[in-house]
């Protein structure tokens, strides 16, 4: 929803007003990520890409230049295994990396108060990543929340809540103190 929807016009106009020429998002769905983040981890991917373009040269060129010495073609084994770890080290820190921004989605959208300590109590290598969903997730979840329901929000009640009155102890009989504001006046009226 567009900040000026959820604002209103009058509204909207003095915030841009105040904010000047800082850019002003809506955040509360959990799903805002920093530029500095994005561009950061953005930049990291290119680098991998181009070191394995840079290996990949190597090899070839070591490989027209090591035809029949065996020297150069252990080489050119040694750094062919070398970029295929490095590339599946990548791989991995890639699939890990979206895992955790995805598990850590899907605890704000069930409304947990603390993701740290919710994550410890999961069984993360039962849980897989498929597409953008988390499989085995769910019920984990539900498990922890029957067990331990205070690490979640409570859901709001669009009741509104009801008021409690005590009636008080009516004193019934005569001697003790009146039963009521209308019992005291009354009988300090009817004493004068």
């Amino acid at each position: 929803m567009p900040l000026k929807d959820l604002l209103g016009e009058e509204l909207y106009n003095q915030v841009i007003e105040k904010a000047g020429d800082e850019k002003v998002a809506v955040v509360s769905d959990g799903s805002y990520l920093p530029k500095e983040k994005f561009d950061e981890k953005n930049q990291e991917a290119k680098d991998y890409k181009k070191q394995v373009e840079e290996r990949d040269e190597q090899i070839s060129n070591l490989s027209e230049k090591a035809k029949g010495s065996e020297d150069l073609t252990k080489q050119i084994d040694d750094l062919k295994e070398q970029n295929k770890k490095q590339s599946e080290d990548y791989e991995s820190q890639i699939k890990q990396q979206a895992f955790d921004h995805t598990l850590k989605d899907e605890l704000t959208a069930a409304k947990v108060k603390n993701p740290k300590a919710v994550k410890a109590l999961l069984d993360t290598d039962t849980i897989k990543l498929d597409g953008e969903k988390l499989l085995g997730l769910e019920e984990q979840l539900k498990g922890i929340q029957e067990s331990d329901p205070y690490m979640f929000e409570e859901e709001e009640s669009n009741e509104p809540p009801k008021p409690s009155f005590s009636t008080g102890q009516h004193n019934k009989g005569g001697g003790g103190e009146p039963a009521s504001l209308q019992e005291a006046l009354s009988q300090h009226f009817s004493q004068k």
